[in-house]
């Protein structure tokens, strides 16, 4: 059984200090009273979005892929679109505009899948992931900082890849098998 969402906390912040940030995350030291009564620390790291992800599927049921290079995992990764939308701004339309400027595609049709926590014992991080369809092509405009690649992928595949976990992202990975999820139950 899920408890309620009104239990109280058995954490007790006794402190926090800010100790790095930078225009897209803040990290904190917090000293805290832990649920065993016991005096500890607790480091998070706090964005300064909400993250959005997009399962782009055209009329041929492939999944729209953007690849390119994570710093953080030094290696090469091929994901769903996905980005951060300012806090205060609306998470669909920060959704819409991702989409665009990293592929290029628009969507008629929105629909949210799923909204989450990312790694929630390190980071207050949440967000949503969508599924677009009646996708039309233009120009994408990507982040100076990005150097993207855009492929398509047959959808079976994309699962079957997430499987064997050649997509490892979370949040491609979230996005896909819900899809698939929602296939095999009939909530399509």
């Amino acid at each position: 059984m899920i408890p309620p969402d009104h239990i109280p906390s058995p954490w007790k912040r006794r402190s926090r200090r800010l100790v790095y940030e930078n225009a897209w995350i803040q990290v904190f030291h917090d000293e805290v009273l832990r649920p065993d009564g016991e005096t500890g620390v607790y480091g998070v790291m706090h964005p300064r979005t909400y993250a959005v992800g997009i399962v782009a599927l055209d009329d041929r049921d492939r999944v729209l892929l953007v690849g390119q290079y994570r710093y953080t995992l030094d290696r090469y990764s091929w994901e769903i679109p996905e980005g951060g939308v300012p806090v205060g701004d609306d998470p669909p339309e920060g959704a819409r505009r991702e989409l665009a400027e990293e592929t290029g595609y628009r969507a008629d049709d929105w629909r949210e899948l799923m909204r989450f926590s990312l790694a929630n014992s390190a980071t207050d991080e949440t967000g949503a992931i969508y599924l677009a369809t009646g996708l039309t092509e233009g120009d994408a405009d990507p982040d100076e900082t990005e150097q993207l690649a855009v492929r398509w992928m047959a959808f079976e595949e994309a699962v079957e890849r997430v499987r064997s976990g050649e997509l490892f992202d979370s949040m491609t990975q979230m996005g896909i098998l819900r899809v698939a999820l929602d296939r095999a139950t009939g909530r399509t």
